[in-house]
C-alpha cells in the first residue's frame, strides 16, 4: 500500500480536540463545597464573638496575651475556611480546603481523647438551653463538617473542574464611548475665546481718579 494512503487514513483517524475544553456550569460538588466551607467560617465567627461575650461577662478574665493569640487562630481559621471554598469554587485549586479539613480532623481527634480522658472524668460544655453536653460528643458532630468537605473535593467532578481550571471568561473590553459633538464644541468653545483675547487685547488699566486732597498750605 503506498505511503501516501497510509498517511491519509492516520490524519482521518484523529479527530481535532478543542484547545480549551472547559465545563460550562459548575458541579454541584464544587458549589456545595463552597457553600459549606463559608457556612464553616460563618459559624466559627459566631462562636468566636459568642465566647468572647461570655469570657469578659466573667469575674476572671485570661491575660491579654491569651486573648490576642485566641483571637488570631480564630480569625486565621476564619479566613482559611472561606478561602479554601473560594479558592475551589473559582478552580485554581483544592489543595487549602482539603489541607484544612485534614487539620479539623485531627484537631477533633484530640478534642475526643482529650474529653475521654480527663483529670475529673469526661469534659461537659454548656450549650445553651441544652444544658450540658459532653465534648467527645460536640466534637463527633462536628467531625461531619471537615469529612463532608473533603469527600466533596474529593470528587472525580471537582478534580475536573480544578483541572480545567473553572469557568471560562470571556475577555470582555470596556466600550469606548466617543462624544464626537462635544469635543467640537468644546474645541469651538476655546478657540473663540483665545481670539477673542487676541483681537481686543487685554483690559486697560482703570485710570487713576483725581484726588480730593485740598491743599491746606497758606504762603
Amino acid at each position: 500500500m503506498p505511503t501516501a494512503v497510509l498517511d491519509d487514513v492516520r490524519t482521518a483517524s484523529v479527530a481535532p480536540q478543542p484547545a480549551d475544553v472547559r465545563p460550562r456550569r459548575m458541579p454541584v460538588t464544587v458549589a456545595a463545597a463552597g457553600l459549606l466551607a463559608v457556612l464553616e467560617s460563618v459559624g466559627l465567627l459566631a462562636i468566636g464573638l459568642t465566647g468572647l461575650d461570655g469570657v469578659f461577662g466573667v469575674g476572671a478574665r485570661p491575660s491579654g496575651a491569651l486573648v490576642a493569640g485566641t483571637l488570631l487562630l480564630l480569625a486565621g481559621w476564619v479566613v482559611l475556611a472561606a478561602g479554601g471554598g473560594a479558592s475551589l469554587v473559582d478552580g485554581a485549586g483544592r489543595r487549602l480546603l482539603v489541607a484544612l479539613a485534614c487539620g479539623e480532623i485531627v484537631l477533633l481527634a484530640v478534642l475526643v481523647v482529650a474529653g475521654l480522658l480527663g483529670a475529673d472524668g469526661v469534659w461537659l460544655v454548656a450549650v445553651g438551653p441544652l444544658g450540658a453536653l459532653p465534648v467527645p460528643a460536640l466534637a463527633l458532630l462536628a467531625l461531619a463538617v471537615p469529612t463532608g468537605k473533603l469527600l466533596l473535593a474529593g470528587a472525580p467532578s471537582a478534580g475536573e473542574w480544578v483541572r480545567a481550571g473553572g469557568r471560562p471568561r470571556t475577555a470582555r473590553s470596556a466600550p469606548v464611548v466617543r462624544h464626537r459633538a462635544l469635543r467640537g464644541v468644546t474645541v469651538a468653545c476655546i478657540g473663540l475665546a483665545l481670539t477673542g483675547t487676541a483681537v481686543l487685547g487685554a483690559p486697560a488699566d482703570p485710570a487713576a481718579s483725581p484726588s480730593t486732597v485740598a491743599v491746606t498750605e497758606a504762603p
